[in-house]
């Protein structure tokens, strides 16, 4: 190898090599940040990022830094990148990777493997492992970089394959080798480029724009239902046009809270579950008839209805229930083909009163349980203060995970700016908390509070220490009843029951032990008051905030999910 490198250096001149060809590719298109986890073979490429003046964000643990990726890729509309070593690594990368795929999050995973003639005769290298092939049911696109060469190619087919159509993840392998081979610096230039339109409009059919239009003038209780995916088109104000022009009432998902403001007229959040079972004609932008919408049937749905479907897959028309006017096509191009289309229909006047006088009644209700005082605090009146103390901070990104805290704070709420708030996504993975807060923090430069369960919390907690070390304005509340969805659950004979955390557990001293702010309450009063005190500081800080060990209800609102046994139970 040292004489074939001498060669080439007698022949060309000046080298390069993988290690700075990868970072050239990166930089090119549009990388600034990583997030990652150091060690063989990657590590130098983490040093050699932060020398160049880029910056990389280094974990505890590669699955929270996955997760940071994504998000990046969600709030920026460029792939996140996400660095690991191999095997080992390279798995719990994985996780976050095939999360980012099942929530269309542009991301790519870069890791580093073993040597391919070792891996491939089973000879036992060090952390030898088939990542590529691992990795490929659980991602848009995989790729394996063998020669120097090919790096330029292998990123803009990555930036491609996660930016166009349905975003998702991509995985890159890098045999350990490879990231010291040399080449001519002319020739590895040469070898370089930027996608043109990596991710190009589709325009919806005519005769596919003129059956929805004709649907939704058709309909009596129209509505649309917002997915984050509409929110990650950046469509924002075309979205917030139709929604007015045609004073059709809408609902948001959980990311796609905020897209249009919470506190619009036409909001019908607060009466979900009268929009979902009344309306005739419902129009999905950016959202998926899965789970989440209890597949476009059954009792949540009530009375029969025809659904309008915008969606870039063409596959994903019909995957639960028939759609009677598919669009296909990007949000922002059929969003605006329906504008045009539905330009002067008359507004659902009648409908959209119904609904504002529900949603207005159902407000009400719960504005009653947000100011009611208990003994210890419960989810309805922690999550009232953290409102009223959050709704004069309309740009503070929101992250939440957890079961109860999730449920509740996306009920409780308001949010008033599009992406603003990022949670469990799509699967409901709980642990996304802490890489979530360091990318929405890194990539938005905007204060950050993350609402975590306290079972939530402690799949990433140590992330708190990255949000530390980078000194992030990202305040921490830890929803604390002491348990999985309650704390209160009576300990068997033999040992400490599997429902329950350590009562003695004190989140606030875990916050100042890793470098930030640490702050115990038990009142209203003082949850607000130290809310506020960290937004203003800008430092990282860990709110213990004790809520009721009685508060919470078996895995939130998808209990019926659970899967009990009836055997030796009374009847």
């Amino acid at each position: 190898m040292k004489n074939e490198t001498q060669e080439i250096q007698n022949q060309t001149g000046e080298l390069t090599d993988g290690f700075h060809l990868l970072m050239d590719a990166l930089e090119m298109n549009g990388i600034t940040n990583i997030y990652g986890l150091l060690g063989i073979p990657v590590t130098e490429v983490g040093r050699m990022w932060q020398a160049r003046g880029n910056k990389f964000y280094s974990f505890r643990n590669e699955q929270n830094a996955g997760y940071a990726a994504s998000v990046a890729g969600y709030l920026t509309k460029k792939p996140g990148v996400c660095l690991t070593v191999s095997a080992p690594g390279f798995l719990n990368g994985l996780t976050a990777l095939a999360n980012a795929t099942t929530n269309c999050f542009p991301m790519i995973l870069i890791s580093g493997s073993s040597e391919r003639e070792i891996v491939d005769l089973q000879q036992g290298d060090y952390e030898e492992m088939d990542q590529l092939n691992m990795a490929r049911p659980h991602c848009k696109a995989a790729y394996r970089i063998n020669r120097p060469e090919d790096i330029g190619v292998a990123v803009v087919r990555a930036v491609r394959a996660a930016l166009s159509g349905r975003p998702g993840g991509v995985y890159l392998d890098i045999p350990a080798r490879l990231f010291s081979q040399t080449m001519s610096a002319e020739e590895g230039k040469k070898s370089l480029w930027v996608p043109v339109d990596p991710a190009p409009a589709q325009i919806p059919a005519p005769e596919a724009v003129k059956r929805a239009v004709d649907l939704i003038k058709g309909a009596k209780k129209p509505l649309i239902l917002l997915g984050k995916g509409a929110a990650y088109a950046q469509c924002d104000d075309d979205i917030k046009a139709l929604v007015e022009e045609t004073g059709i009432p809408f609902t948001p998902m959980s990311m796609a809270k905020g897209l249009v403001s919470d506190t619009h007229p036409q909001c019908g959040a607060a009466a979900r579950s009268m929009v979902l079972q009344e309306s005739d004609v419902v129009i999905l932008i950016g959202a998926r008839l899965n789970w989440l919408l209890s597949h476009g049937k059954g009792k949540t749905w009530g009375s029969p209805k025809q659904f309008v479907q915008i969606d870039i897959k063409a596959d994903e028309i019909d995957s639960n229930v028939p759609i009677a006017a598919p669009l296909v096509g990007d949000v922002q191009s059929c969003v605006n083909a329906l504008r045009a289309g539905l330009k002067g229909m008359a507004k659902p006047t009648e409908w959209m009163n119904a609904v504002a006088e529900r949603a207005a009644g159902s407000r009400s209700k719960l504005a009653s349980k947000l100011s009611t005082p208990t003994p210890i605090m419960n989810y309805h009146n922690s999550l009232g203060t953290i409102r009223d103390v959050l709704k004069n901070y309309p740009d503070i990104i929101l992250v939440n995970e957890g079961a109860n805290a999730l449920d509740n704070a996306r009920m409780v709420i308001d949010q008033y700016q599009p992406r603003k708030r990022v949670d469990t996504g799509t699967w409901g993975v709980m642990g996304v908390g802490m890489g979530s807060a360091v990318a929405a923090a890194a990539e938005s430069g905007k204060p950050v509070v993350a609402i975590c369960g306290d079972s939530a919390f402690g799949f990433s907690g140590m992330e708190f220490e990255t949000i530390t070390r980078y000194n992030l304005p990202v305040t921490v509340i830890i929803m604390n009843n002491g348990g999985i969805y309650r704390g209160d659950e009576a300990n068997p004979e033999h040992q400490f029951s599997c429902m329950k955390f350590n009562p003695e557990t004190r989140y606030d001293m875990f916050g100042k032990s890793l470098g930030g702010e640490g702050v115990r309450v038990e009142t209203p009063e003082d949850l607000a008051k130290a809310l506020e005190a960290s937004i203003k500081s800008g430092k990282p800080t860990m709110i213990d905030a004790i809520i009721d060990p009685a508060a919470g209800v078996e895995s939130g609102r998808i209990g019926n999910l659970n899967i009990v046994s009836t055997i030796g139970k009374k009847k």
